[in-house]
């Protein structure tokens, strides 16, 4: 196929984009973010127009706070740097600055830029809070190349711009926990999945996939699939439908399959008993059921039967021993015993 002809005729009015941007930067980055990126550099191509937070945030139709946190998020990558002024207000922003990282790993040839250290007067006087101290671990956590895609990845599952502690959180899944990108990121979208997006619910899947000594995606799609069964199963059992486990619920089916080491028959067993005693699911009372159990030593389905035929038998004797003697016309007087072989006798003298 014959090769094509590009012409350029875009002279003037036009914005220049490093490929640098395009090639290591955009794909990764929040759409909204890009946006003001792009904002940047327009309004950087014409010196006499004055910038503003607000009109920046007017022309996207965003928050100013979304502004700011888009700022941010660049000077974090290195695409630009804020200066303050003696009230730690935004005084200017200079553009350009690549990390010398990802300038050594691209293959790319880079053209001159044109956006270097050229400062966009911001004469607006904003305020806004300062943010939470951060840790050393996040800034290192940002740094990594695999990090950062897998913070990307997490922004896609949660459906939101990564919080402190969203990253706090993730970072010590990696760095404190151990656990590998790739686990990383099924956790997230496990948890995801099963309708839970809040990060404290996350980390308490994490700590059970660690103290379980999880390492690998295979065994924590095993280990979901065996707690998966048996909360169907048991929900189910309790005639709850429509969601999955909550998380008191879930520790006492954990209690049930790891502490105590019954089966799933013995559980399912154990609900039937407390929907037939309360009419109505009982996680507490199942619980008291299997402690009982626990107790008698029972660990199958026939020693359950062994003891409800014993308590059964226990049953009778009691009722038979309490049950009162009542006295009417037919049993009220005391009843006469006779020697019958002395009675023979006499008869026989006679």
């Amino acid at each position: 196929m014959k090769a094509l002809k590009l012409h350029n005729h875009l002279q003037m009015n036009s914005t220049c984009i490093e490929n640098d941007f395009i090639d290591n930067y955009m794909a990764r980055a929040n759409g909204e973010y890009v946006k003001v990126y792009l904002l940047l550099l327009r309004h950087l191509q014409n010196p006499y127009t004055t910038v503003t937070i607000s009109t920046i945030a007017d022309c996207l139709e965003n928050t100013e706070k979304d502004i700011l946190r888009a700022l941010k998020y660049w000077e974090k990558e290195g695409l630009i740097s804020l200066t303050y002024n003696s009230n730690n207000e935004i005084d200017s922003i200079n553009i350009g600055g690549m990390p010398t990282e990802l300038k050594n790993e691209s293959t790319v040839e880079e053209l001159p830029s044109i956006t270097k250290s050229t400062p966009i007067a911001i004469p607006e006087k904003l305020t806004e809070e300062k943010s939470s101290t951060k840790n050393s671990n996040i800034e290192q956590f940002k740094n990594r190349k695999e990090l950062k895609s897998l913070l990307f990845i997490a922004e896609q599952y949660l459906g939101k711009t990564l919080s402190a502690t969203d990253i706090e959180a993730i970072t010590y899944f990696y760095d404190n926990l151990h656990f590998s990108a790739e686990l990383v990121e099924y956790l997230i979208e496990y948890c995801v999945e099963n309708g839970h997006k809040s990060i404290h619910y996350i980390q308490k899947v994490a700590l059970a996939w660690s103290e379980e000594n999880i390492t690998t995606v295979e065994e924590a799609r095993n280990s979901s699939k065996f707690y998966n069964k048996n909360c169907y199963s048991i929900l189910n059992a309790f005639g709850i439908k429509g969601r999955s486990a909550a998380a008191p619920e879930l520790a006492y089916i954990k209690k049930w399959t790891e502490e105590y080491g019954f089966t799933l028959d013995l559980i399912i067993e154990a609900c039937n008993r407390t929907m037939a005693k309360l009419h109505q699911p009982s996680f507490e009372y199942t619980d008291s059921i299997l402690k009982k159990w626990i107790t008698s030593n029972v660990h199958h389905l026939a020693d359950l039967q062994r003891l409800d035929s014993a308590h059964r038998q226990t049953v009778i004797h009691r009722r038979a021993e309490t049950r009162p003697v009542v006295k009417n016309k037919f049993n009220n007087f005391e009843g006469r015993t006779y020697d019958y072989d002395s009675l023979e006798k006499q008869l026989l003298n006679q």
